[in-house]
């Protein structure tokens, strides 16, 4: 849970948003080589460097998302720079943040909305 994270880390934040039809969260520190991590979203765990763009996908967790992600990026000719993965379960909800060199255009977002599993993809920028 989110106090189990809050211990690990010497310095932490997290921001939650809450609307009326959801609430989301994302966590975060800054390591001893002074570099941020995202290190939480949804309460999933994962390790992301913030980069200037960025690919966020939710999908349920299964054998050959990372090799499927991975080939639809490099027949459009997107280069991947770092790539996170979590999952809250075996099976289950699984959140990836990749940094990619160039922001990704719609055509490549489609190309990742359409392979099996995915539930949601959108375009990051950090600055």
């Amino acid at each position: 849970g989110v106090s189990d994270a809050r211990g690990a880390f010497g310095s932490y934040i997290e921001l939650v948003v809450s609307t009326e039809r959801q609430t989301r969260s994302i966590s975060g520190t800054v390591y001893s080589d002074g570099q941020p991590r995202i290190v939480q979203i949804k309460g999933v765990g994962l390790e992301a460097r913030p980069q200037p763009h960025m690919i966020y996908t939710t999908n349920t967790d299964q054998p050959g998302f990372i090799g499927a992600i991975g080939t639809a990026l490099g027949d459009a000719g997107v280069n991947i720079a770092t790539f996170a993965l979590g999952r809250a379960s075996r099976g289950g909800e699984a959140i990836a943040l990749l940094g990619v060199d160039e922001s990704p255009d719609a055509a490549v977002l489609d190309r990742i909305r359409r392979l099996p599993g995915v539930r949601q993809v959108k375009p990051v920028r950090f600055s």
